[in-house]
């Protein structure tokens, strides 16, 4: 049995299930569960194994689901999406708020008893690059993007650590709920990540 403010934090960690197959994935699950909140199966998982097939696997050793899809297309589609994800009963899955107002509406309205949560911009986006595809700077984007989020009744965003003090400071935001991708120890390689901070910058921050 964890502490109290040891299980408070354990809460508030999901690791990224980064890897090829179920069995790899199966490891790491039963290795560290009585120390992360979540999971996060993202695209390759997905794409390898088939999501009702992992999403099964990791509830039935008692891991909690993320379903990092990342739902980005017409309304109807993603609608449609957000219910089947919704079916498989994951805690959170999440769309891209860049796909419209009318797709995270729709994502909502069919999310069920799970959690939506949307995409800003990228953390392996830097300032340039931000301003060729959105632009716009990544904050004033970043910003834009949660208070339409906000406004489709997500219940969360997914923005770079760098931009939570900046969203702190918006009381329309208060209620949004922030998951803070590019979580990196200061020893640990970047790889195509751009905008990150380390564990420690990150919780001072507000993660």
């Amino acid at each position: 049995m964890l502490d109290p403010r040891l299980e408070r934090a354990r809460k508030k960690v999901i690791l990224a299930l980064d890897v090829d197959n179920l069995d790899k994935a199966l490891v790491l699950v039963r290795l560290l569960n009585p120390y992360v909140g979540m999971f996060k199966i993202g695209l390759e998982l997905i794409t390898g194994e088939g999501a009702p097939k992992v999403v099964a696997a990791i509830k039935e050793i008692g891991g909690n689901p993320f379903f990092d899809g990342k739902f980005d297309d017409i309304p109807t589609t993603v609608g449609n999406a957000s219910k089947q994800a919704a079916k498989l009963g994951v805690k959170i899955f999440n769309l891209h708020a860049s796909a419209s107002m009318p797709a995270m509406l729709a994502a909502v309205a069919n999310k069920g008893r799970a959690k939506v949560y949307a995409v800003t911009v990228l953390t392996s986006i830097d300032e340039n690059n931000s301003n060729i595809v959105y632009g716009s700077p990544t904050k004033a984007k970043v910003l834009q993007m949660a208070r339409e989020a906000v406004l489709a009744g997500c219940d969360g965003i997914i923005c770079s650590p760098q931009e939570l003090e900046m969203l702190k400071a918006c009381p329309e935001l208060a209620e949004l709920k922030r998951m803070t991708p590019g979580i990196r120890p200061a020893f640990s390689q970047v790889n195509d990540q751009k905008r990150i901070m380390t564990p420690a910058e990150a919780i001072k921050a507000g993660a």
